[in-house]
């Protein structure tokens, strides 16, 4: 039987590790596989820091594409996007974490199950990990993380901590 991976873009990876948190994906997921252009762009910003991060979460795995040339039909996008649509698409994942608009929709058109990092931080929710996810979107957004305004009450009203 092969392995269904989860796959993830730079964003929830950035994300999650503002928040201190990167350890819900292996929480939830046991490993999750990047593409070389998201480690890439990961490691664009305080690379020593964040290779570090990356050495002590083996669980997070640095994948190449089989066929480079495959990321190239996700026109649009940016690389490390391109690269985990196709890494995911060529290893038939299970789930993709995704935030970025496009992204997300391009992922669904071809049939991939998408969960972005407020996605996550409600599933920490209803596991019991963690109190409250408000403090936490308000620390992505001052960490430079943009959430629209709709999707902060949508995740409030799921996450039971507005009417």
């Amino acid at each position: 039987m092969r392995i269904q991976p989860v796959i993830s873009n730079n964003s929830p990876l950035v994300g999650l590790l503002g928040l201190n948190l990167l350890s819900l994906l292996q929480e939830f997921y046991t490993e999750v596989w990047i593409p070389r252009k998201v480690e890439q762009e990961f490691l664009k910003k305080e690379p020593i820091v964040r290779r570090e991060v990356l050495e002590n979460a083996p669980w997070i795995k640095t994948v190449d594409l089989t066929d480079p040339q495959t990321a190239e039909v996700y026109v649009g996008l940016d690389e490390g996007e391109a690269e985990a649509l196709a890494l995911a698409a060529e290893h038939d994942a299970r789930l993709i974490l995704l935030d970025e608009k496009d992204g997300r929709q391009r992922a669904k058109e071809i049939g991939l199950k998408v969960k972005g990092t407020v996605g996550v931080l409600l599933e920490a929710k209803e596991e019991g990990l963690i109190v409250a996810i408000k403090p936490l979107l308000i620390q992505l957004q001052d960490n430079g993380i943009r959430l629209s305004e709709s999707l902060i009450n949508k995740a409030l009203q799921k996450a039971s901590e507005i009417d």
